[in-house]
């Protein structure tokens, strides 16, 4: 009894997943072209569709692993804040702390940096920083606070431009002509 239970619940499941997976927003039909060709072109000039020559290809395991270095957003703040040495680093967490940095050593100021993703979107929202001060009167006499000022925005608006330009370069590496296997 229980056992034909979850067959028929397993069963439904798959069926339902199925279903699911062709359900989805569509797209905007003045901006879409009814032709099936032209779709597949598109699609696959932009680095979408699949190409099962490049799988094969691809498929001999050239040891090239991209991990986080295909997140643009992750790359671009690592590269604006490159200058500071970094403390914690957690791509799975998605959070960078830089150390205690200052522009020189007799200075009594440093500052620390905060950026978690909450997104892998590039996007203003993504991303959320935050800049900690500390002044030091003596080796142990130390005050930390949060900063708010023109630092936040300048990096976000920093990283936000780089992650942009790598989105676009992604693509224009990824961008392949498209050749129509039934010429007509």
């Amino acid at each position: 009894m229980i056992k034909n239970k979850l067959t028929k619940i397993t069963i439904f499941l798959i069926i339902s997943a199925f279903g699911l997976n062709s359900c989805g927003t569509g797209g905007d039909a003045r901006k879409v072209s009814p032709n099936p060709e032209d779709r597949v072109k598109k699609n696959m000039e932009e680095g979408r569709g699949f190409r099962l020559m490049d799988t094969i290809n691809k498929s001999g395991g050239n040891g090239n692993f991209e991990f986080a270095s295909s997140n643009e957003l992750w790359r671009a703040s690592l590269d604006s804040i490159d200058f500071m040495p970094l403390a914690s680093v957690n791509y799975g967490g998605g959070i960078i702390v830089t150390d205690w940095y200052s522009t020189d050593q007799t200075s009594n100021e440093s500052i620390k940096i905060s950026i978690r993703f909450l997104s892998n979107e590039v996007r203003a929202d993504a991303l959320d920083i935050k800049v900690f001060n500390k002044k030091c009167v003596a080796q142990s006499n130390c005050v930390v606070s949060e900063k708010n000022g023109d630092l936040i925005p300048e990096l976000k608006r920093k990283i936000l431009q780089t992650a942009a330009i790598y989105v676009k370069q992604k693509k224009d590496k990824n961008f392949k002509p498209y050749v129509s296997s039934n010429p007509r």
